[in-house]
């Protein structure tokens, strides 16, 4: 009997070939992952020492005193409390709308539906412009408010995302149509349907873009520099921008006054640790996201290129 557990053997240019691809993948993740290494080093170094340069890979000096007057900074809490708000309400009001909006989109039945869907995929391509997008924003009232990001991420519409939507309806088209004939066949409506039936089936695709999503608002700083003028109402992001174009030190001294910006003149921090510590301290809530969603990812942004 032929054994079919043969032993493979691997000839030296697939060794080669093996060694080339590692080899080039760990320059590559080296290449983004470093600099955001170097920015938590420098964020916990002494300031003075940092400016002698020559840091990399751990701190010379090591210090917490970045971090103690970044939760000092009385900027950084309500920034906090904005970009959590939109955060925690944007992201289901655009899964919800984008999503329903791709359902309805996948019925034949639907009056206009290449109407719809042609509009929708138009504004992918072209755009009225920041200036007309701003009018439109100052005459619905949402300047200077928190729910203007609810409706806009970065100079774009916030609540229907196109791209989304189109990998929403892909997914949906996937699903066999038995499942929904069967729900009708019992009695119920489209609403039923999608909520009992299309949503529990398309749990990849919903964990993907909602991470997606979330993302996309805590990382947003655009919106929060055009069409805010309120420092109470600037976002996280916004605020990092501010903090890294300006002199970080002199403003935080001014928000703390009196005997705490002493100190911070008399301490070791410099325009660039704080900003590193802010810039860190900032990002890593995302962060902390992404591993209890990263299953999803696979399956999930393989959407539209294989049937299911």
């Amino acid at each position: 009997m032929v054994d079919v557990r043969r032993r493979v053997t691997r000839s030296a240019e697939d060794v080669v070939v093996d060694v080339v691809i590692y080899t080039v993948m760990a320059l590559i993740c080296f290449s983004m992952l470093y600099p955001f290494w170097n920015s938590v080093v420098l964020s916990f170094n002494d300031g003075s020492d940092a400016i002698a340069g020559g840091i990399t890979f751990w701190p010379r000096q090591f210090s917490l005193e970045n971090y103690a007057y970044v939760f000092r900074d009385p900027r950084l809490a309500r920034a906090y409390g904005v970009t959590i708000f939109r955060t925690l309400l944007g992201t289901p009001l655009t899964i919800i709308v984008t999503s329903t909006f791709a359902f309805g989109l996948t019925k034949r039945n639907l009056i206009g539906r290449r109407y719809y869907m042609w509009a929708a995929v138009f504004t992918l391509y072209f755009g009225g412009g920041l200036i007309p997008f701003f009018l439109v924003v100052r005459g619905l009232g949402l300047l200077d408010t928190i729910w203007v990001y609810l409706f806009v991420i970065g100079g774009s519409a916030a609540l229907l995302n196109v791209f989304h939507m189109i990998i929403f309806r892909s997914f949906f088209m996937s699903i066999p149509q038995s499942l929904e004939d069967s729900a009708r066949i019992d009695g119920a409506g489209y609403y039923t349907i999608f909520y009992r039936i299309i949503v529990p089936v398309s749990t990849p695709v919903f964990a993907t873009l909602t991470l997606f999503n979330a993302v996309n608002h805590w990382n947003a700083w655009f919106d929060g520099a055009i069409f805010i003028t309120r420092s109470n109402l600037v976002p996280l992001q916004t605020l990092l921008r501010q903090i890294l174009n300006s002199n970080a030190v002199d403003e935080l001294m001014g928000e703390l006054g009196g005997t705490a910006a002493e100190e911070l003149a008399r301490s070791a921090i410099t325009t660039q640790t704080l900003s590193m510590a802010t810039m860190v301290f900032a990002t890593v809530p995302i962060l902390l996201v992404y591993p209890f969603l990263q299953r999803f990812f696979v399956h999930g942004l393989l959407i539209g290129s294989l049937k299911e």
